[in-house]
């Protein structure tokens, strides 16, 4: 079952699924994709497969996802799921950690796996009664209702998944929020900008700075970071679209195909071409699930 509510003034969306097998992600293929979604297993444990990369989603949890992820379930037909753009949510000026933006989408930790005990289970469990009772409405209301609805949701998810954060028990919450600010700037500017001071003094830091308050509060280092992340999204490209390797160069920010092939290889230990065809015989050798 999908249930769905379209605001025409905004273009905001809110869909909740019901045991429904058509569940999935198509991550960069959907462009432009802002839809954040909430994965709840009260089932059986399966297998959910997000960028290529097997996870084992245990009973009584939670999984949030963000737009730009692909990812494949086992068996979705046995899980509940809510759906938001941010025109439905994020249009509003929503405190920063109950937000589109907040711990559970741009956390320290990405994926994130929250369990939860009986008691959080029935939590969620009347949240998904009232938010399918809500969405069976037709009035002036109903937005507004589903958004309050939603924002319980994040909050109560954002609650368990800190308390289960061991970086958020070590650290302060103002620390925390820092390298979250960080992570926000690159996925905003990742693909043009590749140095850390562009960063640093979008954060009125230094390099250095910056540099040392990352080592401090045990986090891989701001470069590692914007790396990782043009990686990602570079393996996606050659995952997901026939691209050649100069135009994901190009998309990437690299004005020279030959400097990102360097890049490339140093940070996978692998080649472009050689990554591509593996991934190539991967999919033909084997179904997923």
């Amino acid at each position: 079952m999908k249930l769905e509510y379209n605001e025409s003034s905004t273009q905001g969306k809110f869909i909740m699924h019901v045991n429904n097998e058509m569940l999935n992600g198509k991550g960069i293929l959907e462009t432009p994709n802002t839809t954040n979604t909430f994965v709840l297993n009260k089932g059986d444990e399966q297998k959910v497969n997000i960028d290529e990369i097997p996870y084992t989603f245990l009973p009584k949890s939670i999984l949030p996802l963000v737009g730009n992820q692909r990812f494949l379930f086992e068996n979705p037909e046995n899980l509940v799921a809510w759906q938001f753009n941010r025109e439905f949510y994020c249009i509003l000026d929503h405190d920063h950690e109950v937000g589109c933006v907040g711990f559970l989408f741009y956390g320290v930790k990405q994926p994130i796996f929250i369990k939860m005990d009986d008691k959080e289970i029935e939590t969620f469990s009347l949240l998904e009664k009232n938010i399918k009772e809500e969405l069976s409405v037709s009035d002036n209301y109903q937005g507004e209702m589903l958004r309050s609805l939603l924002k319980r949701l994040i909050i109560t998810a954002t609650r368990m998944g800190k308390k289960q954060s061991e970086a958020y028990q070590l650290f302060s919450d103002e620390k925390m929020d820092m390298i979250r600010k960080f992570s926000l700037l690159v996925e905003g500017n990742f693909r043009k900008e590749h140095e850390v001071k562009f960063y640093a003094e979008a954060m009125n830091k230094s390099p250095k700075t910056l540099s040392n308050f990352f080592a401090s509060s045990q986090q891989p280092s701001p470069l590692k970071i914007i790396h990782n992340r043009i990686i990602l999204e570079a393996k996606r490209f050659l995952y997901y679209t026939d691209k050649s390797a100069k135009e994901i160069a190009y998309d990437l920010g690299f004005e020279n195909p030959e400097h990102f092939s360097r890049f490339f290889r140093k940070n996978t230990k692998k080649s472009i071409t050689d990554f591509r065809n593996e991934q190539l015989t991967q999919l033909k050798n084997e179904n997923i699930f």
